[in-house]
């Protein structure tokens, strides 16, 4: 006997009758509204390359939801892009945009109480702020990935939209030209999708994967190719399956799977927003893990076994044609949790028995690897009590080791005009502070100072410690992001100064203020609290509600 399902209202009471009455207007029968009721839920936007393929995708899984004998219904969130909604308010829409998506999921599907989802990730946030919604809301949910774009070439060099992103910040010191910059621009972005290479909407694509939520084998893939829409046809029928299965994310969501995760990303030497997104998985779906321990623990055990851009010279179609996520966990095989389970209805163990890695150069396997440095290290100490992130990414030598004088800035135009100014020295440690969660708010982005710093040939010969967020991109010289507590939750990073010492130690995990604790008490007593901003809106309501990063930054009850 099949389940009841929670969409379908006892016959004669009122939630029947005006749900019937609305549903029959749209050309439904009396049948139809028996069916499992799946969400089909859709980031569509012509505001970003990323988004503008999804209605085609979502028509796509409406019809394989009707074949296998679902009823769907699309619906709309927030569709935000690094690139393009990142140009207000210093970036600070950016992370709150993974809390709205969450938060406009719940309205739609569970005010419907529909029975399933499926979910079309493609830029950034909208792969972590989905797999919330579907931790939060438990209910069977298919995450389809979406697909990255198609890159160019200029000059009969390799031209993607990082690179774009990179060498935009040359411009200022003479080492790219704004005609260069703009030929590389024309040329960077040939279809839909997400930027090429392991930034952070791949890195998350491969997260989806490795967690269980998406098909194996479905990330990375190019975006609106045959083998893209093959999964996109799967994942319709398999949803309907899923609800009558009644298999929801939280059977899925472990901490098993997220320890597969987090070994994943290292391999890869993914994009640092990795950590603070699966904490907030892992807080919505009310797993009991600690993600920054679990990267902490993995850390040093995990090789890094393909060099993607940024962190090598390999394109992300290679890795797609090498075997993909699917080909990086079979390598990992040894190091994971075989019983953690998909939504194939299969568990890890058995989804890899027979997969195959195609091509070893490409995906190495765990005796010959890239680099045994770790791909990311949280460093704690005086300045960054519960931690800081570095990205040492790929091979090659990297700076493990800076002690500098402290030059502080409150935002990234002010770093970014010192920087002009030539007040930025080699020996500094560039501190950027009040930019956190809560500073922003929402997070501001200090990425542009790190690549103005590779482009003015400083980025080896200064540190970078920041309670901002940084791109998936960066990955040169010695930078320390996401500082926790950050600076205007009264951390230690509001009380450096400028001419302190500051020292970093990626080998032992530190980050240190050389300040003795009597200075640091006085100079506590003298701050007094931090004033909260003057934003509006939905940035003035994330403040007030948003939780440290070691809490996923999710959002909390109101005050």
């Amino acid at each position: 006997m099949r389940k009841k399902l929670r969409s379908n209202f006892e016959p004669g009471t009122p939630r029947w009758a005006v749900r019937r009455a609305q549903w029959r207007a749209l050309g439904l029968t009396d049948a139809d509204m028996e069916k499992p009721k799946i969400a089909v839920v859709n980031s569509s936007s012509e505001l970003s390359s990323c988004f503008i393929h999804l209605d085609g995708v979502a028509a796509k899984v409406k019809e394989a939801v009707r074949a296998a004998g679902g009823l769907p219904f699309e619906v709309r969130t927030a569709a935000p892009s690094d690139f393009i909604t990142s140009a207000g308010h210093r970036g600070g829409y950016i992370l709150p945009s993974r809390d709205l998506i969450a938060n406009d999921i719940e309205v739609a599907v569970e005010g419907a109480l529909l029975d399933g989802m499926v979910c079309l990730a493609s830029c950034d946030k909208t792969t972590p702020g989905q797999i919330m919604a579907a931790g939060r809301l438990n209910i069977p949910t298919m995450v389809v990935i979406c697909g990255y774009q198609m890159s160019g070439a200029w000059r009969g060099e390799h031209v993607d939209i990082e690179e774009v992103f990179l060498k935009s910040t040359y411009v200022s010191t003479g080492q790219v030209t704004a005609e260069e910059l703009q030929g590389m621009s024309d040329n960077a972005v040939l279809g839909p999708g997400v930027c090429a290479g392991m930034g952070t909407a791949n890195s998350m694509h491969v997260v989806c994967e490795a967690l269980g939520m998406s098909l194996p084998g479905s990330a990375p893939v190019l975006a609106n190719s045959p083998a893209m829409m093959d999964f996109v046809r799967r994942s319709g029928e398999r949803i309907v399956h899923m609800v009558w299965e009644d298999l929801k994310p939280r059977d899925i969501l472990t901490r098993e799977a997220f320890e597969n995760a987090v070994i994943a990303v290292l391999a890869l030497s993914g994009s640092i927003n990795c950590v603070k997104h699966l904490q907030a998985i892992a807080v919505e779906a009310g797993c009991d893990v600690d993600i920054y321990a679990l990267f902490e623990h993995h850390a040093g055990k995990v090789p890094l076994l393909a060099g993607i851009r940024p962190n090598g010279e390999r394109l992300i179609e290679e890795l797609e044609a090498a075997g993909g996520a699917r080909a990086v966990m079979k390598q990992l095989e040894p190091m994971l949790c075989g019983n953690a389970r998909s939504v194939s209805g299969e568990t890890v163990a058995q989804i890899l028995r027979d997969v195959r890695v195609k091509d070893e150069e490409i995906i190495r396997p765990l005796d010959r690897p890239l680099s045994r440095r770790p791909a990311i290290v949280i460093v704690r100490g005086s300045l960054a009590p519960e931690g800081g992130i570095v990205r040492l990414g790929g091979e090659g030598e990297r700076k493990l080791k800076f002690s500098g004088l402290a030059t502080i800035y409150h935002s990234r135009e002010e770093s970014l005009e010192a920087l002009r100014k030539g007040e930025i020295r080699a020996g500094q440690v560039v501190v950027l502070r009040g930019m956190g969660v809560k500073g922003g708010p929402g997070m501001a982005m200090a990425s542009a100072l790190v690549f103005a710093l590779d482009g003015a040939g400083l980025i080896e010969d200064v540190a970078v410690v920041t309670d901002g967020q940084l791109s998936g991109l960066v990955n040169r010289g010695l930078v320390v992001g996401e500082v926790s507590p950050e600076a205007v939750a009264g951390g230690p990073l509001a009380l450096a100064e400028n001419g302190d010492t500051i020292t970093i130690d990626v080998e032992r995990r530190e980050v240190n203020l050389e300040v003795g604790e009597g200075e640091l008490a006085a100079r506590r007593s003298r701050m007094g609290q931090f004033a909260g901003s003057e934003e509006r809106g939905w940035l003035s309501q994330y403040e007030r509600t948003v939780q440290p990063l070691r809490k996923g930054a999710v959002l909390s009850k109101a005050p």
